[in-house]
């Protein structure tokens, strides 16, 4: 357009004003002087000739312009799209600076960047010296030399560092989660349609054959990768290309990266570095290859499975096992150990903390919305978490940005209200919470639901590749964070992450239409239904106090004898053995089971190695305390064993009442300690009698 920038602002004033206005008051508006408004408007006359647009003023009265109302429109239409910057706006001024000088690391002339805004070279200056400290913060500096203009001085890889936080703290997060959903170019012309959008800071040609280079290796490892970490790698990636055509190159000594040969994410790295290299008809260094491996490294995962190969790498990282346990102490030393026997909570920390470590060791941030909701919403846990992360600071010697102690207060949180929320109903209503990979979020999201909706509702949590045409016939609504095509049909209902109140209040409308829906035909099913758990419920409750066996073992026995003996006590069938004890020893490998302040161990899991829920107990053969330094001096093994098939939830509500009364009844573990098996048989009886009538009781209400 013809109107620099701040005219443009004038010119928006004065298309809205049916009247005419004073200079002064103008400038007043605008915040800038009298004279700074009258330069401006020397050079208004001709360009508005072609608008059929007069400019008018008049000694006393002020400033107005004349036309028909259509060229009015018109023009205040087309400055409404040229999404011009408004240079009286001090902080989307400065924002805008940090932008041009990123963009193009070349010196300037304070003229230019005067030129560019419409502002005095003193108002330039002034904001320079006003955004130095954020690149500050990435050891990058600002040179200022009288008579040969401004530049910006650093490491390539600072630079590179400080564009991808720009990115990061002003993009439109709602066109990245777009992006990042339809993984195609089409969204390209979305993001880079507008002139001066945030975006243009990377090469937009370049840009776009970057994304369609690494849709085209259509690598599941790729596509696994979360919104945020999927935008962080097609960012990176594109502004290391930008950098090598330029023939910036990080330098060895920079990245100290090239003994990353070994990592598994090195093969992803070189995978995607080969695409690129055909792609661009050019030779990438090493030193690069090794950065993306890095960057895949720190990045988070939708999904986390725990194969045999994953088994074994948590085996052998005790050391991160060691830290984790740590954090759970810092968190709450008194109640922490039952935060160590929540194996979903355990697991989602370990794949949580992998990437992180990679992130703080290397310097490399991360961004989180939801950080400012997080501190309102819950803060005792953000508090607590910040405990927690002072383990992660003395153990990688570096400072924890906020951003990783929201993420981390998500896991705590999710556990802890999980925790509290143990005792309540999980009826009626069958709701199927989504995100986008059914871990972390959409747990705090279903303890809080359940916690406002006790007894109206069953919820399930669902990772986005979960949601199957018969999880969709199964549920009466889905609550979701991310969009469902696949739901066309079913009722959706799209919320913040993290439930404001405005959510809930839907929530509440939703389940209140559901619960006042008649379905006769679920009715009716419900109730047989209901007749069969608890027929089923009392079948296992029997069995379980029949098979209760107590194995006697030699005082200096090791854990994995131990888990021997055990298996091979509770069946006869050499694969179920190796079941169970595979199974045990897995889940051990994820936090210790033993706890010695309290006298015994609890070896619980889910094995294919059991048909029915199992409980049973083990004890030195002389009824005293386990010798070996494993075993930490307690005086029983309480063996909990759920089998892995459709009644999980019925089995689980069994031994998980349980395992409460070991804690909430010290006569009940005192009776276990004494070791004298029809004592112990006498008082499970008892403690799974009062659980069928509680059970009994919920079931009432529920028909």
């Amino acid at each position: 357009m013809e109107f620099t920038p701040r005219l443009q602002q004038i010119l928006k004033i004065l298309l809205r004003e049916e009247n005419s206005i004073p200079v002064k008051a103008l400038a007043e508006q605008l915040e800038v002087s009298k004279r700074t408004v009258q330069r401006e408007l020397e050079y208004i006359e001709n360009p508005l000739k072609k608008y059929g647009i007069t400019f008018c003023s008049k000694t006393g009265s002020g400033i107005w312009l004349e036309g028909k109302k259509e060229n009015k429109e018109q023009l205040l239409l087309e400055l409404e799209k040229e999404d011009s910057l408004d240079v009286s706006n001090r902080s989307e001024r400065r924002k805008r600076l940090t932008f041009e000088i990123l963009k193009d690391k070349t010196t300037q002339k304070l003229y230019y960047y005067s030129n560019l805004f419409g502002v005095s070279e003193a108002t330039i200056s002034s904001d320079l010296d006003a955004i130095e400290p954020w690149f500050q913060k990435f050891n990058l500096r600002i040179q200022k030399k009288q008579g040969y203009g401004i530049s910006l001085e650093g490491r390539e890889r600072d630079y590179r560092q400080a564009i991808c936080t720009f990115l990061d703290e002003n993009a439109d997060t709602e066109m990245i989660r777009e992006l990042y959903e339809s993984r195609s170019q089409v969204m390209l012309h979305t993001i880079l349609n507008k002139e001066k959008n945030i975006y243009s800071i990377l090469d937009e040609k370049i840009l776009k054959r970057v994304v369609s280079c690494i849709l085209g290796l259509n690598d599941k490892r790729i596509l696994n990768l979360t919104e945020g970490s999927y935008m962080g790698l097609i960012i990176h990636v594109t502004i290391a290309i930008n950098r090598i055509l330029k023939q910036e190159i990080l330098k060895e000594e920079e990245g100290g990266l090239c003994n990353l040969r070994n990592e598994s994410e090195y093969e992803l790295a070189s995978y995607i570095t080969a695409a690129l290299e055909r792609e661009f008809e050019i030779s990438i260094p090493e030193i690069e290859t090794a950065y993306i491996c890095l960057h895949i490294k720190g990045s988070k995962r939708q999904n986390v499975e725990i194969d045999e190969k994953s088994r074994e790498l948590i085996q052998e990282q005790k050391h991160l096992m060691e830290i984790v346990n740590r954090m759970i102490d810092a968190y709450d030393e008194e109640n922490g150990w039952l935060l160590k026997q929540d194996e979903e909570f355990i697991r989602g920390l370990l794949a949580h903390l992998m990437p992180t470590m990679t992130r703080l060791s290397n310097g490399m941030r991360i961004k989180n919305p939801l950080l400012e909701q997080i501190k309102e919403d819950y803060p005792e846990i953000f508090k607590k978490c910040q405990a927690v992360v002072r383990v992660l600071e003395e153990e990688t010697k570096t400072q924890v940005p906020e951003e990783e102690t929201g993420f981390l207060a998500i896991h705590f949180g999710a556990a802890v209200v999980r925790m509290a929320d143990e005792k309540e109903n999980r009826r009626k209503v069958y709701i199927g919470i989504v995100c986008a990979s059914g871990i972390g979020i959409s747990r705090l999201m279903l303890t809080k639901i359940m916690k406002c909706f006790a007894g109206r509702t069953e919820l399930t949590t669902y990772g986005k590749n979960d949601v199957t045409p018969y999880v969709l016939e199964q549920m009466d609504f889905f609550i979701s964070t991310i969009p469902l095509t696949e739901a066309d049909e079913s009722d959706v209902l799209y919320v913040s992450p993290l439930l404001g109140n405005e959510d809930m209040e839907k929530i509440e409308k939703k389940i209140c239409y559901y619960e006042r829906t008649p379905q006769r035909e679920r009715e009716e099913n419900a109730f047989t239904r209901q007749l069969e758990q608890i027929n089923y419920v009392a079948m296992q409750i029997k069995n379980l106090i029949r098979d209760i066996t107590a194995i006697k073992v030699d005082n200096n026995i090791g854990f994995d004898e131990l888990l021997l003996a055990v298996s091979e006590g509770l069946t006869p069938y050499h694969d179920r053995q190796s079941m169970i004890q595979e199974d045990i020893r897995h889940r051990e490998s994820l936090g210790t089971q033993v706890f010695s302040e309290l006298g015994f161990a609890l070896l619980h899991t889910r094995t294919r190695g059991v048909l029915r829920p199992n409980f049973s107990l083990c004890f030195t053969k002389d009824k005293g305390v386990f010798a070996n330094p494993f075993f930490n001096g307690i005086g029983a093994v309480v063996i909990m064993l759920l089998p892995e098939d459709e009644h999980i939830r019925e089995n689980r509500e069994i031994l998980g009442y349980l395992s409460k009364q070991f804690i909430e009844e010290p006569d009940f573990m005192d009776i276990i300690l004494r070791g004298e098996l029809e004592e112990i048989r006498e008082e499970v009886s008892r403690q799974l009698k009062r659980f069928f009538n509680l059970y009994l009781d919920k079931i009432k209400v529920e028909i």
